[in-house]
């Protein structure tokens, strides 16, 4: 395949969603198919297109991606994302394992049920608030560089911003007690490329909603119930 990179997932965050941000930040326009029915799902599937009968897909330069991690890995190395020598590659790894950590928790909380769902929230809060938050801050005290790595804006930037964002959903005022997070959120939020995703009418999805559960659990037939962590 050549052209825009495909995207092949639903029309709502999950797993696609940091695909979705790290092509955005690096100016890289693509296109989407949502999985809206079961069918859709098994031509995949029975096309070979799923290594692992799962999504995230994507197409790009002529592969049929895979696996969250490796699209991501592979998109931030092509667009210069990842580092410039292999010692900066693996801090951007370690962060962005930290930060995926913290949105571990956030993921499944549109299947939660309503009381689970208050039980999560704040779960969310202090794993963010005592753990992942913290580490942030002192990172970006401790070298007093405008960018988590080697001070060049790389993938482990664009997926804190995204989970700073996230948490904040769940409470709004999550980052009073962290001025560098504060800092680090409006400096990053106005990259040209960031600024735009950020903007309303973007590819950028919005908060997980009762429709987009219904079609996430009837395409892939997930008849059972989520619990809290």
């Amino acid at each position: 395949m050549s052209g825009k990179p495909k995207l092949y997932y639903f029309d709502g965050r999950g797993k696609m969603e940091s695909i979705r941000w790290l092509l955005a930040a690096a100016g890289v326009e693509f296109e989407e198919e949502f999985l809206e029915t079961r069918e859709q799902y098994e031509k995949l599937l029975q096309g070979g297109s799923l290594l692992f009968q799962q999504v995230p897909m994507v197409e790009i330069d002529g592969m049929k991606m895979v696996q969250t991690r490796a699209i991501l890995s592979y998109i931030a190395a092509k667009y210069n994302l990842y580092g410039k020598d292999l010692k900066e590659r693996a801090l951007i790894d370690m962060y962005v394992g930290g930060t995926d950590d913290l949105m571990g928790f956030i993921l499944m909380f549109p299947f939660l049920s309503a009381e689970d769902k208050e039980k999560q929230r704040a779960v969310i809060v202090q794993k963010a608030t005592s753990r992942y938050f913290p580490a942030y801050e002192k990172v970006l005290k401790d070298h007093g560089q405008d960018f988590l790595v080697g001070n060049n804006f790389s993938w482990a930037d664009v997926h804190l911003l995204e989970a700073i964002l996230m948490v904040e959903e769940k409470k709004s005022n999550v980052l009073s007690g962290f001025p560098q997070l504060q800092a680090f959120k409006a400096r990053i939020s106005s990259i040209p490329t960031i600024k735009k995703f950020l903007e309303p009418g973007s590819q950028r999805k919005p908060v997980p909603d009762d429709k987009y559960v219904e079609t996430v659990r009837r395409v892939l037939r997930m008849y059972y119930d989520i619990k809290a962590n």
